[in-house]
């Protein structure tokens, strides 16, 4: 079936890395489409037509013999009650707040109902469609054109895009009226990207990588005497790394560990070698031993595209992850939930299972793609699967992206998906400065400048140099304003696509610049053939969003009760102490900040020699930090104070 193909957030500071309301409270939903005529005793499923399959772009009718994979999702039995009692509960002033569901208690209440699905099921054999797989959340079916038109009333033409040539419905797909209750969405209908049916088994380690020094222990440590002036003066070299221990200290982790919560994560694929990894990185650098079961891995049953999904560089993704959260949150539990692929349906099913049988309290969530690549019927698919989260009491948190507003990526300033659900915490990223003795000194939004060392080495070529990455952040153009951001986000940031307010991401923020990094361990594969584990400083916002699961998780054990959807209390914190403001200016007006760093060149070792280059701090490209809620901080990350607030009601 089609599918958007996600990519991971992890970062290195070289190149990008890729492969992807009714109650107490009112959110945003994605916008409708425009109506769309359907024949007569029949509902469209909105949002299943995309919106590249324009007239200009038809190329005429796909052959009716062709072949059609696609997914049915269930809307089950009361889906405005769903999106009511999931806003109540993780509402903080509603009496409902924190009245959380069991699964069971779920599917009795929202679930689809038999009678549903045997409806749902005869509609569409009765089509010619062939029933494949059928659960709580969707029905997958298979067959040719004519019989996917017969289904659901529409032609399936083949349109160009991009230089190629997908299938795509020429007007809204619909289901019989009776069924309108039942039936949520459908997807792949349209074939954007292609994807493949080809079985695979998982690759060994990926290409190894080692960081140049010298370094920083910590912030401002060594300073590259040696090298040229920037911004008027010496620049420290970048840190070798960050660990537990300074992010607990910077974050004001306090005493809290995280006992009792179990932090899940989801990413593509599984490393082979993660729970040695992880046990080495633990003893290696003063984080808290596991003890047996405290990690674990849930994976599906076979793995799919793992060439086009580069299957071996989402090792580095699970490793960062589960060291992350271990090392902010050492007693919590972590389960690693695999998807099949890095492709929208398979990652819904990780998170389904998560939802499913409540395998955890937190959910952090590194991947993601942009939002012009998001389809509405994708979109609608997450949301509902994030709706039943919030009502059991689980929360999901997703990197907001590494390209700032897209623009040098994409040529489009747009945000990223699923970071811009206004049912998930978009966590955007930072520069982190922590001192001596562990002491938080300052933090900018995380935009990266990069000029390198001249041929005479007496300056800087092109200072401050070009664009390289950053945090991601901005206003959507699909999903409308939630009722939390109200009142906190400026007017001309909601209003930045149109003169409805909109979504505006990300929500909170933590350390994600890999010049001011995490330090990591794994397993690799190294250019002798050789294959043996060594550690390397990471960042991305793929780091920002396990520090504030971590962070969550120790804010749930002071809680001593889950606090599911957390922008609410999020929110509701914004412009206390409990928040660092962070700003691109931290140390004044006009003081600008930078640090100096040298690479391998091969990225591995010295033979090949060294690149010097200075990376500026706080150069998000269109994006800036500034005071109050901004488009790269969101509204600010954990201060001393931030994770004891949730031990009692939060008054101000």
């Amino acid at each position: 079936m089609g599918s958007s193909r996600t990519v991971r957030r992890t970062s290195m500071g070289i190149a990008a890395v890729l492969p992807l309301l009714a109650g107490a409270l009112a959110l945003g939903i994605p916008a409708a489409d425009a109506a769309a005529p359907v024949p007569g005793g029949r509902t469209a499923l909105a949002g299943a037509r995309p919106a590249w399959a324009t007239a200009s772009a038809d190329k005429g009718g796909t052959a009716r013999t062709a072949r059609v994979d696609a997914r049915v999702y269930l809307a089950g039995r009361d889906p405005q009650g769903l999106t009511a009692y999931a806003a109540a509960v993780s509402d903080p002033k509603s009496p409902r707040y924190g009245a959380y569901l069991t699964p069971a208690q779920v599917r009795e209440r929202f679930g689809a109902t038999p009678a549903q699905v045997r409806a749902v099921t005869r509609w569409l054999t009765d089509a010619g469609l062939t029933v494949t797989h059928a659960d709580d959340h969707y029905l997958a079916v298979t067959g040719d054109v004519a019989a996917a038109q017969r289904a659901f009333a529409t032609q399936l033409h083949d349109y160009r895009k991009g230089g190629a040539t997908y299938r795509a419905p020429t007007t809204a797909p619909s289901a019989p009226g009776a069924l309108a209750d039942a039936v949520l969405t459908v997807t792949g209908l349209d074939t954007a990207p292609h994807r493949a049916t080809h079985q695979d088994t998982l690759p060994g380690p990926g290409a190894g990588f080692r960081n140049a020094g010298p370094f920083s222990t910590y912030y401002g440590s060594n300073t590259a005497s040696s090298l040229p002036d920037a911004y008027g003066g010496k620049v420290p070299y970048a840190i070798k790394g960050y660990t537990g221990r300074q992010l607990r200290a910077a974050y004001g982790a306090g005493g809290y560990t995280g006992r009792g919560v179990t932090v899940a994560i989801t990413d593509a694929y599984a490393s082979p070698t993660i729970a040695a990894d992880a046990r080495t990185y633990a003893g290696r650098n003063g984080d808290k031993g596991y003890r047996p079961g405290q990690l674990r891995q849930v994976t599906p049953a076979e793995y799919t595209h793992t060439e086009d999904c580069d299957a071996s560089g989402w090792y580095g993704e699970e490793t960062l992850d589960v060291e992350a959260v271990h090392a902010v949150a050492p007693d919590a539990n972590v389960v690693y939930v695999a998807g099949a692929s890095c492709n929208d349906p398979d990652l819904l099913d990780a998170l389904n299972k998560i939802v499913d049988k409540r395998l955890a309290d937190i959910v952090s969530n590194s991947w993601g793609d942009i939002e012009a690549n998001e389809t509405p019927e994708i979109a609608a698919a997450y949301d509902h699967t994030f709706k039943l989260g919030a009502v059991e009491g689980i929360g999901f948190y997703f990197s907001s992206g590494d390209n700032g507003d897209e623009v040098a990526n994409t040529g489009t300033k747009q945000v990223d998906t699923p970071a811009n659900s206004a049912w998930v915490t978009a966590v955007g990223g930072t520069s982190l400065a922590v001192g001596k003795g562990d002491r938080y000194r300052f933090e900018t939004g995380w935009g990266t400048l990069k000029a390198p060392l001249a041929a005479d080495g007496t300056g800087w070529t092109g200072f401050p140099g070009a664009y390289t990455s950053g945090a991601g952040g901005g206003t959507s153009a699909t999903v409308r304003q939630p009722a939390y951001q109200r009142g906190v986000v400026p007017d001309a940031l909601a209003k930045a696509t149109g003169p409805a307010p909109m979504r505006t991401v990300p929500d909170i923020a933590a350390v994600g610049d890999p010049n001011t990094g995490f330090l990591v361990g794994q397993t690799q594969t190294w250019a002798d053939g050789s294959v043996a584990y060594d550690e390397y400083r990471i960042g991305g916002t793929s780091l920002a969003a396990p520090v504030v699961a971590g962070l969550q998780a120790l804010a749930q054990q002071a809680r001593h009760l889950p606090i599911g959807f957390a922008n609410p209390s999020i929110y509701a914190r914004y412009g206390s102490p409990l928040l660092h403001d962070v700003t691109d200016h931290p140390l004044g007006a006009g003081r600008e900040l930078a640090v100096a760093r040298n690479d391998f060149a091969n990225g591995t070792d010295a033979s090949d020699g060294l690149v010097t280059s200075v990376r500026s701090l706080g150069k998000d490209s269109s994006l800036a930090a500034v005071p109050g809620y901004d488009p790269v901080t969101g509204v600010g990350t954990p201060a001393p104070g931030y994770v004891d607030s949730y031990r009692l009601p939060f008054r101000r």
